[in-house]
This record gives C-alpha cells, sequence and structure tokens, in this order.
C-alpha cells in the first residue's frame, strides 16, 4: 500500500545501500528531502492504518515515534 508522503521500503533500502560518497549532491539532497517527509507522514499517520511493510520500514528507520497501537 502506497501513501501520499510515504516512501516504500524498497526505495528505503535502495537508497540506504548506495554510500553518500557516491551520491551527487541533487541525490544526497534528493534522499534528505524524501527522509523528512517519510519521517513526518509516519507521524502523521495512525499506527493500526500502517501495513506492516510500513511498521517494519519505520522501525528500521528510527521512524516510529508515533507509538499509537490499537
Amino acid at each position: 500500500m502506497s501513501d501520499v508522503g510515504r516512501e516504500s521500503l524498497t526505495d528505503k533500502v535502495t537508497s540506504a545501500a548506495k554510500p553518500d560518497s557516491e551520491k551527487s549532491y541533487v541525490e544526497q539532497a534528493t534522499d534528505f528531502v524524501k527522509g523528512k517527509l517519510d519521517a513526518a507522514a509516519s507521524v502523521a499517520q495512525p499506527q493500526q492504518e500502517k501495513t506492516t511493510t510500513q511498521k517494519v520500514g519505520d522501525a528500521l528507520t528510527g521512524d516510529n515515534r508515533n507509538k499509537d497501537i490499537a
């Protein structure tokens, strides 16, 4: 399930796999902005509405500040 503002787990892993030293400034800036938007969307989305993949991705990236578990 893809939600507005959420970055897919595949995109997160792909971005993390490539070292910043091998990325252009544009790629680094894009990753930064996407990460911030995803983190904001993660906090705004209630935990009970997240898919399992989103929960796993949030836990792996540390974007699991929304502890609203129902």
